[in-house]
């Protein structure tokens, strides 16, 4: 039974991570996509790390650890924010957002690189698979002029499968291994920082643009949907299980949509919304045979990306 505090938890994890697609397009106004993704995950390593502080959670130990936590971070961090937001220069947030929400299909063929076979898979698995990718054809519809920008909306797509590689990747190698969510995630942050810092000297050296809005839209986006955000997800977990926390994957799309067409009166087709709609029942078809098939650690170290988010 849900209840009030899980509802809660489950909304707000909707609006914070639904809401990234549009603070990442207003805060394009004002810095680069290298710009941008250093600072959000600056800011959300301030955050984590000083409630870690405050609770005195350890940090992971042991080269190894941090070692996966370099592959992991570049996978479900670094590479795929920075392909949002350069996706986001060229295609609207909400498209972005429905893009984002093909993650767990991603995931889905790259659990066969870590060793499961395609037996193991499952007969709803691969049809979700399936019926998802042609919901994502639908929306991009290239057999005609849609007015979807093909290149951007392809570099979104690399990103939301870049997120499916680190979910996989966080289930292999970093699952059950004793380290606290709060301390993992404060650590994972203070990676992305480093990682951030290192791509700037490419893509972040132009002087920002003092625009105060687009500005403020980035302190939103690494506070809250880089930040809090993560403990959001965890306690979520922690008391209603991964099988809940997991519902917030068919919410993010309908809100960054919605954002989208409200704020900054982007265009809804038809075509958009079916694609959604079949997008979604393709993710919600694996995510039945992930709960059979997926080990519960696992589900608990991989919150959902988006962390566009």
């Amino acid at each position: 039974m849900t209840t009030p505090g899980s509802l809660f938890r489950l909304v707000s994890l909707a609006l914070i991570w639904g809401s990234s697609f549009l603070w990442i397009k207003l805060g394009l106004d004002a810095l680069s996509p290298g710009q941008m993704v250093f600072a959000r995950v600056a800011l959300g390593a301030l955050v984590l790390g000083a409630i870690a502080l405050f609770r005195r959670t350890a940090l992971p130990s042991g080269g190894r650890m941090w070692g996966h936590l370099v592959v992991y971070v570049f996978f479900a961090n670094v590479l795929p924010f920075t392909l949002f937001a350069i996706g986001e220069q060229t295609i609207d947030s909400g498209l972005t957002g429905v893009i984002n929400s093909t993650t767990p299909l991603w995931a889905v063929p790259c659990t066969l690189l870590f060793g499961a076979g395609v037996r193991r898979l499952g007969l709803n698995t691969i049809l979700g698979v399936v019926i998802g990718f042609a919901g994502v054809l639908v929306i991009f519809s290239p057999w005609e002029a849609t007015g979807v920008n093909i290149g951007g909306a392809a570099v979104c797509l690399v990103a939301a499968a870049s997120y499916g590689v680190g979910v996989v990747y966080a289930g292999r190698f970093l699952a059950n291994r004793g380290v606290a969510p709060g301390g993992l995630a404060a650590a994972q942050m203070l990676v992305a920082t480093v990682m951030a810092a290192l791509v700037l000297p490419f893509d972040g050296l132009q002087p920002i643009r003092w625009d105060v809005p687009a500005l403020l839209a980035v302190v939103v986006l690494g506070v809250f949907g880089t930040g809090f955000a993560f403990l959001i997800q965890h306690a979520q977990i922690a008391k209603e299980g991964p099988t809940s926390a997991s519902m917030v994957a068919y919410l993010l799309p309908v809100v960054s949509v919605l954002l989208g067409v409200l704020f900054l009166h982007e265009a809804l087709t038809i075509r958009e919304v079916a694609g959604m709609v079949i997008v979604l029942a393709g993710v919600g078809l694996t995510k039945r045979k992930a709960r059979v098939v997926t080990p519960e650690p696992v589900k608990e170290l991989a919150p959902l990306p988006s962390t566009a988010r």
